[in-house]
Order: C-alpha cells, then sequence, then structure tokens
C-alpha cells in the first residue's frame, strides 16, 4: 500500500470518526434533555404527592375538628383534651395558649371557656395551662437536679424564668430552688 493510500484510508477514517463524533454529540444532547424532562416530570410528581399529603392531613384535621365541635358532652370533651394534652404535650411550647387549644380541639374559645368553667378547678383553659406547665417543672426540679432553673423554664414551657419562680411560688409556696433545696435535704 502506497503512502497515497495509506492516507487517504486514514482520511476516509477520520471522517467516519469525525462523523460519528457528531452522532454521539446528537445522541448526548437527546440524552440530556430526556434527563432534564424526567427530572422536571419527577418534581412536579414529588411536589403533587407533598400537596396531596397536605391536603390529606389537613382534611383529615378539618374532619377531626368537626366531631370535636359537635361533642357536646362535656365529659368526653375534657376526655379528649387530657387525651391529647398527654399524647402530645404541648404545653411544653412556650406560644401554645387557649387560642392554640381551642384551635387543637377545633372547638370555639367561648366553648372552651364554659367547659372550663363548669368541669374544671381550673377556671380557664390558660390556667389550665399554667397548671401543667407547673407540673412539669416541679418534675423537671425533683427529676433532673443538673438542669438549671432557666432549662427547667423553658424545657416546661414557661417562656421566661421569673414566670416559672411566681408559678412555683403560688403553688407550694416556695420558690424553685428552695424547693430543689428542701428536695436534697430530704435526702
Amino acid at each position: 500500500m502506497s503512502a497515497k493510500e495509506e492516507i487517504k484510508q486514514l482520511q476516509d477514517e477520520n471522517a467516519f470518526l469525525k462523523e460519528e463524533v457528531e452522532r454521539l454529540k446528537d445522541e448526548m444532547v437527546r440524552l440530556v434533555s430526556r434527563n432534564l424532562d424526567l427530572s422536571e416530570r419527577l418534581e412536579h410528581d414529588v411536589e403533587l404527592q407533598r400537596r396531596t399529603k397536605v391536603a390529606r392531613e389537613i382534611m383529615e384535621g378539618n374532619l377531626e375538628r368537626q366531631r370535636n365541635a359537635d361533642l357536646r358532652d362535656d365529659g368526653q370533651l375534657m376526655a379528649l383534651i387530657e387525651m391529647k394534652v398527654e399524647k402530645d404535650r404541648p404545653h411544653l411550647r412556650p406560644d401554645f395558649n387557649s387560642v392554640a387549644l381551642a384551635e387543637m380541639l377545633g372547638v370555639s374559645q367561648t366553648r372552651l371557656a364554659q367547659l372550663f368553667r363548669h368541669q374544671t378547678i381550673h377556671r380557664t383553659p390558660d390556667a389550665y395551662i399554667d397548671n401543667l406547665r407547673t407540673l412539669a417543672a416541679l418534675r423537671l426540679l425533683r427529676e433532673k437536679p443538673n438542669y438549671t432553673i432557666a432549662v427547667v423554664a423553658e424545657e416546661a414551657g414557661f417562656s421566661n424564668v421569673r414566670t416559672l419562680q411566681r408559678r412555683i411560688q403560688e403553688a407550694i409556696g416556695m420558690s424553685p430552688v428552695e424547693y430543689r433545696l428542701m428536695l436534697t435535704r430530704d435526702l
């Protein structure tokens, strides 16, 4: 084979390879476009699933609120409150108040206030929530002697230490520090 023939053969192979590279580039662009399209569809599907889940949760919550709103029996409603408080422990959040309690139950604030006036020793829902927080703080003071008073206040759902100190003083006639000292003295 002459040098001219070899050069011609190499030029033909080079031309073939250039065509193959162009074909592969086109195929790669097609695949990238397909992947982008599939990614967009997947994102859309994931967003649709998320929205469906949120809508389902809202619907289920609305159904539960409707059932709760229909509760006319004070005893049943109080049992529901105690069950939800025990399970979810919302009073440990400083922002939880009587408005949030009414929303959680799906009843009006008026209905909730009437319930507490007639069914409990706590005259208001807020007094009930304060009592739950105070009991939680007393338990923490007993069970977690290494916690600072500030940590106890935060863990029990009080917005500040001063409120915790005032509630403990009102409940047991001593400060949180005095209560802790009394507990350690008895050991």
